[in-house]
């Protein structure tokens, strides 16, 4: 299983980094986590096919997370017309709007791609990879995604109000291989003390603004080199 960073910034591009948008590889079946930057440019750069893109997880509504959505959507409508993932989205308000763009594009939106709502709890299970949505406070419908895939853990915690109001408590349940982590709306050495209780294999800080620079320093000194990364664009993790 691969993660790939296509996006690492906070809630605006910055010259090297992008908005966010993450890619999990099982295998040869791929799926997003947010879509906050033009997918089919980044996968078309790495030689992946669309048709492989099997499902996109979005944590919330915010732009920075779903910008990319609409040329995703617009080019599988007209092009490449023998994909159709399914795109789970935390509220569906925004689809007939994404519809009428498209068409005002001079392109109908193909009913193969099929978009629904997410649910607290498992909302997803294709047999390869299994998505349980847990609430977060970041926004009205905000969630964090524990992915399961060959044996594998994964939590990515989405957009948070806090860890002290709404870190994941799956994390203190079930041994998390990997934590992926943001950076962007208080300082990520607020994360210490959760981290200590939850004791994942890994754990990646992405979406971090410039501020919390000093304070990534000072997790990073704070926990074992082999335990913490922080992601760019492009960064590759195998699991």
């Amino acid at each position: 299983m691969r993660l790939t960073f296509f996006g690492s910034s906070h809630g605006v591009p910055e010259p090297d980094r992008k908005c966010t948008s993450m890619l999990l590889q099982v295998g040869e079946i791929c799926y997003f986590v947010d879509m906050g930057t033009p997918a089919v440019d980044e996968l078309t750069k790495r030689g992946i096919s669309t048709d492989r893109v099997k499902a996109v997880f979005v944590t919330h509504m915010h732009g920075d997370h779903t910008n990319g959505l609409i040329p995703f959507v617009d080019l599988l409508s007209w092009y490449y017309k023998t994909s159709d993932p399914q795109i789970f989205l935390p509220q569906l308000e925004g689809v007939s709007h994404l519809e009428s763009w498209i068409s005002a594009n001079g392109t109908q939106l193909r009913p193969e791609i099929g978009f629904q709502k997410i649910k607290e709890g498992t909302f997803y299970d294709d047999g390869v990879l299994k998505a349980t949505a847990v609430r977060t406070q970041h926004t009205d419908a905000s969630f964090a995604f524990w992915i399961q895939a060959e044996g594998k853990n994964l939590l990515f915690t989405g957009d948070l109000a806090g860890p002290q109001k709404d870190f994941p408590q799956v994390a203190f349940n079930q041994k998390m291989d990997l934590i992926v982590c943001e950076g962007a709306h208080f300082p990520v050495t607020d994360y210490l003390p959760f981290f200590e209780r939850c004791k994942a294999g890994q754990y990646c800080i992405t979406h971090y603004a410039p501020w919390n620079f000093p304070n990534m320093l000072k997790l990073r000194e704070a926990l074992p080199q082999e335990k913490i990364s922080f992601a760019t664009d492009g960064f590759e993790m195998e699991l």
